[in-house]
């Protein structure tokens, strides 16, 4: 058995950065590791520059994100699913830099951003063997964050709390069926015996010492129809 900490993702927009540079930045359809990272290090008031805290944070936690289903009621009293909307956001930046190596800067490039609309995720997270930082002290500064967390984007505010509870479980595939709605499909950092996994690559694991470069990881998939991503 262990300990899960569970996080509610709720807001009007959320944005989960893929490759990208200055000009397109598309959105992933579920958090990535390198956002629920920096997610948390703002919780804990970790800065860029402190690479040693963040990689400590880095290597003490283990996600499993479950994509959830929303629902409303019109007017007329029927229920119906609330589909997830991309949006591109188009405006200008001033002082854009003209490579992913360079220095030198333009004098204004036009950009092109996606936010996801009325996304829902909830997230499991366990402490990895050896953890430098422990489910307590996360779920203090979850309580009560030294900087704002946000989903993704600085314009994306938060719709609820992030905590939504503490629980014991078996692993996180359970952990998560604990949490309403329960079913949905889950990306997970983890492999379970016994289950029908499916995995995908993706190159997100952020490389503290290294800004703006991401090593890859295996993700797991548990659950529902999976059509890549």
């Amino acid at each position: 058995m262990a300990e899960f900490l569970i996080l509610k993702l709720q807001g009007p927009m959320q944005a989960w950065g893929e490759h990208s540079f200055e000009g397109t930045r598309p959105s992933g359809n579920f958090p990535t590791r390198s956002a629920l990272l920096g997610l948390l290090g703002a919780c804990l008031g970790i800065r860029r520059n402190e690479h040693l805290r963040l990689q400590q944070l880095a290597d003490s936690f283990l996600f499993s994100v479950r994509k959830d289903g929303r629902q409303v009621k019109t007017v007329w009293g029927e229920v119906r699913a609330l589909p997830v909307i991309k949006m591109t956001d188009y405006h200008t930046v001033k002082d854009a830099r003209e490579d992913y190596v360079g220095l030198k800067s333009h004098e204004t490039i036009q950009t092109w951003r996606e936010y996801l609309l009325d996304a829902e995720y909830t997230v499991a997270i366990c402490e990895n063997e050896g953890a430098a930082v422990s489910i307590a002290e996360l779920e203090t500064a979850i309580r009560k964050p030294i900087f704002t967390p946000y989903l993704g984007r600085r314009s994306c505010p938060l719709a609820q709390p992030l905590l939504r509870q503490q629980l014991t479980a078996q692993n996180a595939v359970e952990a998560l069926r604990a949490v309403e709605p329960g079913g949905g499909i889950i990306y997970s950092d983890q492999k379970f015996e016994g289950s029908a996994d499916r995995n995908m690559r993706l190159r997100d694991v952020p490389m503290p010492g290294q800004p703006r470069q991401f090593a890859a990881r295996t993700v797991y998939i548990h659950g529902g129809d999976h059509v890549s991503e």
